[in-house]
C-alpha cells in the first residue's frame, strides 16, 4: 500500500528525517511514536506531498506522491484545524466535500451516521462556525472529513489529543471497525502510548528523524516503549 525509499529531509545542514525503507501494508493500523522533534508530522507531510522531501520517494500503490495525483483519491488526512475551512459550519463543510468529492445526500448521511457516538450530538445542526467550537469538537470534524469518500488510507495526526475519555474510546472503536470492515491502512501519529499500542498492529518509535524501534509484538509493544522512554 505505502512504500518509503531512502527518505531525507534535510533543513539548512540538519537532517530531520532520515528513513531507508519502510512498507506499510494495506489495512495495517500503523503507529508513530516519538518525542517532540522527532519527525513524524514531518514525515507525515511529506506522505501528503505538503511538504517535499530532500532526497527519497513515498509511494501509494506504486504511485509516486511527489510526481502524480492519483493516489490523493486513496487518501484521506487530518493533521491539523488549517485543514479546515473553519468559517464555515460543520454542515456546510461537510456539504462543500460531498460536492468535491460528488457524492450524494445518502451517501453523505451514511457517512455521517457513522460518527453520531463520537459527535456526541455536539457537532451537526448546531449553526456555530468551525473555528468557534471546542479543540476536540474540532478533531472530531477534521477525522470525520479524512474519512470521508471512503479512502484506502487514513493519516492522523495526534486524534485523541483534547478528546474527552468518552471520545476517545469511541473513537478507538470507530478506528478499529473501518480497519475491520472496509479494510482502511490508518497511520496515527501519538504521544499517547496507552492508546496506540492498544489498537496498532505495528509501532515505529522515530527520534531525531530515524526509526528506533519497529514494533509488531503486541505483547511486547508496552514494555519496550515505557523502557525506551523512562530511560531518555
Amino acid at each position: 500500500m505505502i512504500e518509503v525509499k531512502s527518505l531525507k529531509k534535510i533543513y539548512k545542514d540538519t537532517t530531520v528525517l532520515d528513513i531507508p525503507f519502510l512498507t506499510i501494508p494495506k489495512s495495517e493500523c500503523f503507529g508513530l511514536v516519538g518525542n517532540n522533534g522527532a519527525g513524524k508530522t514531518t514525515f507525515f507531510r511529506i506522505m501528503l506531498d505538503l511538504v517535499r522531501a530532500t532526497e527519497g520517494n513515498v509511494y501509494v500503490d506504486g504511485e509516486d506522491v511527489g510526481h502524480s495525483e492519483n493516489w490523493k483519491s486513496k487518501v484521506g488526512a487530518f493533521l491539523d484545524e488549517h485543514m479546515l475551512l473553519s468559517y464555515l459550519t460543520p454542515d456546510e463543510y461537510f456539504q462543500a466535500l460531498r460536492k468535491i468529492y460528488r457524492l450524494s445526500k445518502e451517501d453523505l448521511d451514511i457517512h455521517l451516521e457513522r460518527f453520531r457516538d463520537l459527535f456526541n450530538d455536539e457537532i451537526l445542526g448546531k449553526k456555530k462556525f468551525i473555528r468557534d467550537l471546542s479543540k476536540g469538537n474540532i478533531k472530531k470534524v477534521g477525522i470525520a472529513a479524512a474519512m470521508l469518500g471512503n479512502p484506502e488510507a487514513v493519516l492522523l495526526d495526534e486524534p485523541f489529543e483534547n478528546l474527552d475519555p468518552s471520545s476517545q474510546i469511541r473513537l478507538k472503536k470507530l478506528i478499529l471497525q473501518e480497519k475491520e470492515a472496509n479494510q482502511v491502512t490508518f497511520l496515527i501519529s501519538s504521544h499517547d502510548l496507552n492508546h496506540v499500542t492498544e489498537i496498532c498492529d505495528r509501532i515505529v518509535l522515530l527520534e531525531k528523524g530515524l526509526i528506533i524501534k519497529d514494533l509488531e509484538d503486541k505483547s511486547r509493544m508496552t514494555e519496550e516503549l515505557n523502557s525506551y522512554f523512562n530511560v531518555l
